[in-house]
């Protein structure tokens, strides 16, 4: 534990006032957003995608399950990997808690890889997650939503997180909003990089603790998939 003041609890509750009105301020900061992303325009996808799922391949209309609006979360698992991303491991953990929650407000997840159905099937049974796992079929999906890279789109500077970046990754961790009204499906919202920090719930909570995130003090590697942590 760090070195730290301490003080009466008056001085701690001004010091709560004060910290409780910037946190406010945040919230309705943060509602705006919501209201802003809420109203940005749709665009309407005409490309036929197709996937591979435990029940065959299917449309994306199809990976709505019956319901009207649709999260993909680009789950960064290359084709020669032994395992997914760690980070969007960690971020899956939520997905996953959170997915029978989300299918009572009409939206269904959905988490979506470029490797093979028996890789995804084997990461699913290991880490024991319950929602639909996907496979692209190597075809334009993740490129047109920003999640991976072509050769010639890393060499040239590809938008990467909206951006216009030079050599970027092969593949990129977000996640995309999908909206279905009468059979056509529109595409509503994407997000990237530090915007997918909020799914990772286990660091609103972090940040809470008396040490925070401590980035500087604690080494590299002290996330990790929930199956990887030594016992205590």
């Amino acid at each position: 534990m760090t070195e730290h003041r301490t003080g009466a609890r008056e001085e701690w509750r001004r010091a709560g006032v004060e910290s409780l009105e910037l946190e406010e301020e945040h919230t309705r900061r943060a509602d705006e957003l919501a209201r802003v992303r809420r109203e940005l325009p749709w665009v309407r996808v005409d490309k036929p995608y197709r996937f591979e799922t435990d029940g065959g391949t299917k449309t994306l209309a199809e990976l709505f399950d019956g319901r009207s609006q649709l999260l993909v979360d680009h789950f960064m698992f290359g084709p020669d990997w032994d395992a997914g991303c760690g980070g969007c491991s960690r971020v899956a953990d939520h997905l996953d808690g959170g997915m029978l929650h989300l299918n009572q407000r009409d939206v269904t997840t959905v988490c979506l890889s470029r490797t093979s159905l028996e890789k995804i099937s084997a990461c699913k049974r290991r880490m024991g997650w319950r929602f639909t796992w996907v496979w692209w079929l190597n075809s334009d999906f993740n490129h047109d939503f920003g999640a991976a890279f072509i050769e010639d789109q890393r060499a040239n500077g590809a938008e990467s997180n909206f951006r216009g970046q030079g050599d970027p990754r092969e593949e990129a961790h977000g996640l995309s909003s999908f909206a279905l009204g009468d059979g056509v499906v529109d595409h509503v919202y994407s997000t990237y990089a530090r915007g997918t920090d909020v799914f990772n719930t286990f660091y609103r909570l972090v940040d809470r603790a008396p040490t925070g995130h401590d980035e500087e003090n604690v080494p590299p590697g002290r996330w990790r998939r929930h199956d990887e942590y030594e016992e205590e």
